[in-house]
């Protein structure tokens, strides 16, 4: 929550755009913490420009293209030690993760020539590989 309040915080501007931003997100955080401090989120509701009570209102729905992402970040090391992230495709091969690892210089100076006996992949997370 003090995430999204420090990025609300820092929006800043007075645009249309910008001020309907601010409220969906004040909305949204007042609704939230609703069930745990009920008293001064109804009282923020208020505030905010509603006539009825928060707790009348239906909890946020969940946005499900919202939450589909093209590209993941992967972690990459080589034996067991941070080396490189990589921006892969979501869902990528291992194959794919490990050629870009291996194209990427900071891994390079690692694996060197050394030929590679393991390699450790979870998919969208982790690459480990071990010279």
């Amino acid at each position: 929550m003090m995430e999204l309040l420090n990025a609300v915080g820092r929006l800043g501007g007075s645009t249309p755009q910008d001020r309907a931003v601010r409220q969906e997100a004040l909305e949204i955080a007042a609704l939230v913490l609703s069930p745990i401090i009920p008293h001064v989120c109804h009282a923020l509701w208020r505030d905010l420009g509603h006539a009825t009570a928060i707790i009348d209102e239906p909890w946020p729905a969940v946005d499900q293209a919202a939450l589909l992402r093209d590209a993941v970040e992967i972690v990459v090391q080589v034996n067991g030690k941070l080396r490189a992230r990589l921006s892969v495709p979501a869902g990528a091969s291992e194959e794919l993760a490990r050629t870009a690892a291996l194209a990427d210089e900071h891994v390079q100076r690692f694996v060197a020539d050394k030929p590679l006996r393991k390699v450790i992949y979870v998919p969208d997370k982790l690459l480990n590989l071990v010279v």
